[in-house]
């Protein structure tokens, strides 16, 4: 199958059970099953299977084939060429390709001078006003992509317009484009572009990320340490003819993160192996040439040689536009995609489906929970009023007595409910101080001030290592306190449980490592902008200056992110206890109702044991229901790791 039918299949996965959890929360709603924690839990698994962007980064020095195997692998369907794909640079700004329902087809370019300005990509994001905006004709492919040709503009600027941009550097010439007669040089005209596109791919939630060249790929640190490592899975182009150069090594080494420990999160494409069709060779000794340049790439770049996959694009995509099944296979493309499918695809629906798994076993056992302490309320009633058979009128009297004394009891022990949970929110408090934006601005204070002092940044490597080594105590620390104030709330629990016959039960409490991992990525990514490679450029105030925001931006998207989960957590209990106060008050309700019927009425007791019994058949009908409606999502994730979670 193409990429193209294995991402249909997935996406008609992800919808499936999308379905399934949306007919799941409207029953548990009609149930009185679906409190705060639960519907939040439900709302984050359906956004996963629903919105969950799935990003392919291509990446690979000028003149590669990069944007003509995006063409080949997601774009053939036009006929046509539609990202720009032409002899020599093509892409000059980072190009990402998404869709976005109920935003209308459209190209947004950040003009390059944006650089000049301090804020970070992803606050220019938020200005959708100082993009340039081009409408998109997706009915007419000739139109569309003569309009996506403008990711390849250019524009003259003299040399201090290049130096201010970022793109001439005097301590580096060999770096530095040719300077016309006029002593201008060619820069990019646009410094990022956004397309949304509704293309069916992308509308399934497939992000397409076309990098440019190694000379800005390293001068936008956000695109190495923001959006490369968002990316799923990340294709490195290299050319047949030339191998692994310096350049190609360099992005390699300093721009391309591992995604996560799968091997297969990282491919690489030997592209225009066409280049060496030799119609005076053999086709096995043209094979032969094929598979020593592909194992000597592979050994150079230290992967295995199946992660090498030769492709000529070029010739793909004519295959796909004429039909052409035997051109295709001989493109080596179809081997390209089932890799992506395999190794993308696969993994992720593996982890999709362990996410949804733990999810839904987290939500059975909490309806199972409520629907225990329903049963057992029927019991202790049931055998209440069993009790009253053959007893006298002022018996009874006695017993409504007994239940409104023991409602008082209950409404003044809840109150030490709410100080316990005055006592656990003040704790929270704590948490979310080591984790707030005055604590990170505090920790991070130091290195934004190295990193923003001018000259030669004397000092910067003992002031990053402090830095992140007082980041990791901050989330070493949230950690410990979330382990005692889970310890609290357990023995507290105990208690409550022992005193009201409850069955509140503390869900795992957040872990806090994956994060401590993140920041370790974190920390490794930057360390290779502090080399003496980059002494000279650290000097710079403008890299430097965007260098401190897009590091502190990542470091913010962890620390809030463990905040995020701290707060699921605290819900989760939160909403437990409430319900399960709720559901007292409202037995004890029902108990009073019952008695006074049989006060007033003689058949009183019989119709109330009937209705009882009624009630315990339908909370077994309940339960049973719950199971089938669970069933398939839980077994979507029998044979997936349940530890996984989304990335």
């Amino acid at each position: 199958m193409s990429f193209d039918q294995q991402f249909d299949l997935h996406g008609a996965w992800c919808r499936e059970h999308a379905l399934r959890l949306k007919g799941l929360g409207e029953w548990l709603k009609d149930q009185e099953l679906l409190d705060a924690a639960v519907q939040e839990r439900l709302q984050r698994l359906d956004a996963q299977l629903r919105q969950g962007k799935l990003m392919v980064a291509f990446a690979a020095e000028f003149s590669r084939g990069k944007s003509e195997l995006i063409n080949a692998v997601f774009f053939s369907g036009y006929g046509q060429r539609i990202v720009p794909a032409s002899a020599g640079r093509t892409t000059m700004c980072p190009t990402e390709l998404s869709y976005e329902a109920g935003e209308p087809a459209c190209l947004r370019l950040l003009p390059i001078e944006s650089r000049l300005a301090p804020q970070t990509l992803a606050e220019w994001r938020q200005m959708p006003q100082r993009w340039n905006r081009v409408e998109l004709d997706v009915a007419d492919a000739p139109r569309l992509a003569a309009a996506l040709q403008q990711v390849a503009e250019t524009r003259r600027v003299d040399l201090d317009q290049a130096r201010a941009l970022g793109f001439w550097h005097d301590d580096s010439p060999q770096d530095n484009p040719l300077p016309d007669a006029e002593g201008c040089v060619e820069v990019p005209r646009w410094r990022h572009a956004l397309v949304n596109l509704p293309h069916p791919l992308l509308r399934q939630g497939l992000v397409v990320l076309d990098t440019p060249g190694l000379n800005a790929v390293g001068a936008e640190p956000e695109l190495t340490l923001g959006l490369l490592p968002q990316a799923h899975a990340v294709v490195f182009i290299l050319a047949a003819d030339a191998g692994v150069s310096r350049t190609d090594l360099e992005v390699w080494r300093e721009h391309l993160p591992e995604v996560g420990a799968d091997p297969a999160s990282r491919l690489v494409v030997l592209n225009k192996v066409d280049t060496l069709w030799d119609a005076l060779s053999a086709p096995a000794q043209v094979q032969a040439q094929i598979e020593r340049q592909r194992a000597a790439c592979a050994e150079t770049l230290g992967v295995a040689p199946q992660q090498v996959i030769p492709v000529s694009a070029q010739k793909g995509l004519l295959a796909k536009v004429r039909g052409d099944a035997e051109l295709l296979r001989a493109s080596g493309l179809p081997q390209l995609e089932q890799a992506l499918g395999e190794g993308l695809l696969a993994r992720r629906q593996q982890v999709l489906a362990a996410a949804l798994a733990a999810g839904v076993r987290g939500l059975r056992a909490e309806a199972a929970r409520v629907l225990h302490v329903r049963r057992r309320a029927l019991a202790e009633q049931t055998l209440e009023l069993r009790g009253l058979r053959g007893k006298n009128t002022a018996v009874i009297r006695q017993m409504r007595q007994r239940v409104e004394q023991e409602r008082l009891e209950f409404d003044r022990s809840a109150t030490r409910v709410h100080a316990m949970r005055s006592v656990h929110l003040k704790l929270l408090q704590q948490v979310f101080q080591q984790l707030g934006t005055a604590t990170l601005k505090a920790e991070l204070a130091e290195l934004g001030a190295a990193l923003r002092q001018g000259g030669f940044k004397l000092g910067l490597n003992k002031a990053y290592g402090l830095a992140f080594e007082r980041l990791r105590a901050s989330l070493t620390q949230a950690q410990d306190l979330i382990l005692d104030i889970q310890a609290m709330l357990e023995a507290s629990c105990r208690q409550i449980n022992a005193e009201h016959g409850f069955s509140v039960q503390m869900s795992d409490p957040p872990d806090l490592s994956p994060l401590l991992a993140d920041l370790d990525q974190v920390a490794q990514s930057y360390r290779q902008y502090l080399g003496v490679g980059n002494v000279l450029r650290l000097s710079r105030a403008d890299f430097s200056d965007r260098l401190a925001r897009a590091l502190m931006g990542r470091v913010r998207a962890i620390f809030e992110a463990a905040l995020a989960d701290v707060e699921r957590w605290s819900k989760a209990f939160a909403s437990q206890l409430d319900v399960q106060l709720r559901d007292r008050r409202r037995d004890f309700g029902r108990r009073i109702e019952a008695i006074a019927r049989i006060e007033q009425a003689a058949d009183g007791l019989e119709q109330r044991l009937s209705e009882l019994e009624a009630q315990e058949a339908a909370l077994d009908a309940v339960q049973v229901r719950l199971d089938a409606l669970t069933a398939p999502m839980l077994a979507a994730g029998a044979a997936a790791p349940a530890e996984q979670a989304l990335p």
